[in-house]
């Protein structure tokens, strides 16, 4: 993955006021030298925190709701300078925990607990032991009925695939999903992800990008595929998909070329009021610049508009993570015959579009109140280039006013590269509880 989006500024959230914090936790000190991944994961009673201490080691952290101390426990892993080496958690049914990360072109990593909801009985765990020497970017998704879903990328960036394991919770072990991968570049090129994403209409859906080599410039050719059961799959128009989806058999929704402007990360998807899916990504206009696209499938095909008029170009490319100068949400639902779509510009600023809903054309600008108070905003830090990243919480909270979000301080990416010279010290880590204020 050659972009890295911890934190959209863009991410706004509707109502008055900031939210107010409610509870504020400190979890540890953490490595600050690059930003990567950490996961919050609230399952109640219990909270979990996963993440990189000061020296670099893989730790998780527990506590009871309504508790200040946090046990913790530290896995025989560090990581390097790969931003890419995100660490991300799940809880099945019975309790058990389940951990993948520090993965970037590597050997599975994979530990789960021994015991329920006890972190001290993490350990190192077999799944499949085939197809598992080269993996990126793990994720635990909860699929129809409660069904346990591990996906990553076998391969490399330029030529991957894409697996599904389910786990068993009588027998405890992991099988095989899918018989294929879901998708396959067939040693050419590789898919990167949005999703699978739950819509309105109970259906599970996917968009993606294929690169050609590790430049993330390479992207090219946007697509999406939709599945009632993660298991057979089909276009917008109902076609079914046989596995693996490649280059030639998926349903392109916008065919970039490689050097066009899209790049993986930066392709959203939402809703409209009908919940058909919208796709938001941007590419470069006929001038060059950087501009927002939405795609709707509308009348037997992808149609597509474009929202910004910006004049800037984002000429990325190259390996590695790389710093973000765009970002954008999905499209959701404003008032009556009206969405809206929020982005950040290096450029522009930021702020939350409102669309026609009917011909996708912007209308006019929302007046939302921020997504964090004012506190949580500044850093800490005063070391240069210091940046605030956050982690939403994998699991929720029985308060529908309120939820938890996991912020700590750290320079930005660095094309995974090792940094030279004065580095800041370890930050802290905190788990916040908000509540918007009506």
């Amino acid at each position: 993955m050659s972009i890295f989006v911890c934190c959209v500024a863009a991410s706004v959230a509707a109502g008055a006021n900031p939210p107010e914090v409610l509870e504020q936790l400190e979890v540890d000190k953490v490595w600050a030298g690059h930003v990567v991944g950490f996961c919050l994961l609230t399952h109640p009673p219990h909270q979990w925190v996963a993440y990189y201490d000061s020296e670099r080691q893989m730790t998780v952290a527990h506590r009871t709701l309504g508790e200040k101390r946090w046990d913790r426990v530290k896995l025989p892993e560090w990581v390097g300078w790969d931003s890419h080496n995100y660490v991300t958690m799940a809880v099945d049914d019975d309790g058990f925990i389940h951990l993948s990360g520090n993965m970037h072109v590597k050997p599975l990593v994979y530990f789960k607990s021994g015991k329920p909801f006890d972190i001290q009985s993490l350990a190192r765990a077999p799944m499949l032991g085939t197809r598992e020497d080269q993996c990126t970017y793990p994720e635990f998704i909860r699929g129809p009925r409660g069904l346990l879903i591990f996906t990553y990328r076998d391969g490399r960036s330029g030529s991957g695939d894409q697996i599904y394991n389910a786990y068993d919770l009588t027998s405890k072990t992991w099988h095989r999903l899918l018989d294929a991968p879901l998708t396959t570049g067939n040693g050419k090129m590789n898919a990167y992800f949005e999703g699978p994403v739950l819509g309105p209409d109970g259906r599970y859906h996917l968009c993606w990008v294929w690169r050609d080599n590790p430049g993330c410039e390479s992207n090219h050719d946007l697509c999406y595929a939709r599945s009632a059961d993660l298991m057979h799959w089909e276009t917008a128009a109902g076609r079914p998909l046989s596995l693996p989806i490649s280059i030639e058999n998926a349903d392109v929704v916008d065919p970039i070329p490689a050097k066009g402007g899209i790049i993986n990360g930066n392709t959203k998807l939402g809703f409209d009021s009908r919940n058909r899916p919208i796709i938001s990504y941007h590419k470069f206009d006929d001038a060059g610049n950087t501009q927002i696209f939405n795609a709707r499938f509308e009348d037997g095909l992808w149609r597509t508009r474009r929202t910004s008029d910006w004049a800037y170009r984002w000429d990325f490319s190259g390996n590695g993570a790389i710093a973000v100068e765009i970002g954008l949400s999905g499209v959701s639902t404003h008032a009556a015959g009206v969405l809206k779509l929020s982005y950040n510009h290096v450029k522009y600023g930021s702020g939350t579009w409102l669309l026609d809903e009917a011909t996708l054309k912007q209308i006019g600008v929302a007046k939302e109140s921020p997504a964090y108070p004012k506190q949580m905003t500044v850093a800490e830090s005063d070391f240069p280039g210091i940046e605030i990243s956050r982690a939403n919480d994998l699991g929720g909270i029985n308060e529908p006013d309120a939820r938890f979000v996991l912020q700590w301080e750290t320079l930005g990416p660095n094309r995974d590269q090792r940094r030279d010279g004065p580095l800041p010290d370890a930050g802290s880590l905190r788990a916040l509880k908000l509540k918007r204020v009506q």
